[in-house]
């Protein structure tokens, strides 16, 4: 595949660097899946929990690679109407009307019915041209001249009449539509699929991507993270977030707190001017981690075993 805009990804480092400029700190494996399947063309299917920044990783793509983000959000029920292209139908209505209203200076001179239809036939293509195309997000992305990122997101959450409609767009990157004929793209887009495993995508879908798991960040790899998207938080403080969110992620509870979640935890702190991870804080503040009341009944009670040990020291809680 053509890099799009004359752009590219140099190296794996390459892709580090410029994506960390952005603000998105990858690890080298998904700088490496990155660098990979740009450079032979193949989609992205990125799995993993919600809130791990697989969204945001196509989105950080387009930025870097300055080409369109065209997002396609999956949903059960979705068909190729809403996702390839469908007709404007008010348009096509307007015009009739308006075809109406000239009929009888079109009809002026036809002899007969047959030349009547004849010459309302050579109307009949008028309606179903480009003029009256609506693309939806799949020919849109073809339709990129400079290219794009094509964003197929929570593609777990469409039918399986989908995926395998998706698998043939992928495979050719044209669509055929039967008044007009097949559109080929004028540049292929760059494809991340993400699926937050809610359902196994089939066997041929996931043949014809490369496979990226994006989960849970190491400690170290987490805190660059929420450095890079609160600069301003202390180190100290960021260390201690950052370890007792890991250490809520360890608890049997309804849903783990993701890292979209730990940086909104960290502007929290920054907001209410808080110098420690003390119990206190973190009562008050703990429903921006967790969403389930259960989850935040089962961290209040394993506190103390979830603090920092330096913060459980601070607070007194093993003295």
């Amino acid at each position: 595949m053509n890099a799009p805009n004359n752009n590219h990804f140099a190296s794996i480092e390459d892709i580090q660097s410029r994506f960390e400029m952005l603000g998105y700190i990858c690890s080298r494996s998904i700088a490496t899946a990155i660098y990979v399947a740009y450079s032979l063309g193949k989609p992205i299917l990125a799995e993993g929990p919600a809130g791990v920044g697989k969204t945001e990783l196509a989105k950080t793509a387009a930025d870097v690679l300055g080409v369109p983000l065209i997002r396609l959000q999956c949903y059960e029920g979705l068909d190729d109407t809403k996702a390839l292209y469908e007709w404007k139908y008010g348009k096509q209505l307007l015009y009739t009307q308006l075809l109406k209203d000239k009929l009888h200076d079109l009809m002026d001179g036809a002899t007969g019915l047959k030349e009547s239809i004849n010459r309302l036939h050579q109307y009949e293509d008028i309606f179903f041209s480009e003029h009256f195309l609506e693309p939806r997000p799949l020919l849109n992305a073809m339709r990129q001249p400079e290219g794009s990122v094509l964003l197929i997101d929570e593609i777990d959450k469409s039918d399986q009449e989908f995926e395998a409609m998706l698998l043939e767009v992928l495979s050719d990157f044209q669509v055929t539509v039967p008044e007009i004929g097949t559109i080929t793209a004028q540049r292929n887009p760059f494809v991340i699929l993400t699926s937050n495993n809610n359902r196994e995508v089939s066997d041929a879908l996931k043949r014809r991507c490369l496979h990226l798991y994006i989960g849970y960040p190491e400690v170290e790899l987490e805190k660059r993270i929420v450095r890079a998207r609160v600069p301003d938080i202390p180190a100290a403080l960021n260390d201690s977030l950052v370890r007792f969110v890991q250490n809520v992620r360890e608890l049997e509870i309804k849903k783990h707190p993701s890292i979209s979640e730990t940086i909104d935890w960290a502007r929290t702190l920054m907001l209410l001017n808080a110098e420690t991870m003390d119990e206190e804080f973190i009562r008050d503040t703990i429903n921006v981690i967790l969403k389930f009341e259960d989850d935040i009944e089962v961290a209040n009670r394993e506190l103390e075993n979830l603090l920092p040990q330096s913060e459980a020291l601070k607070d007194g809680t093993n003295a």
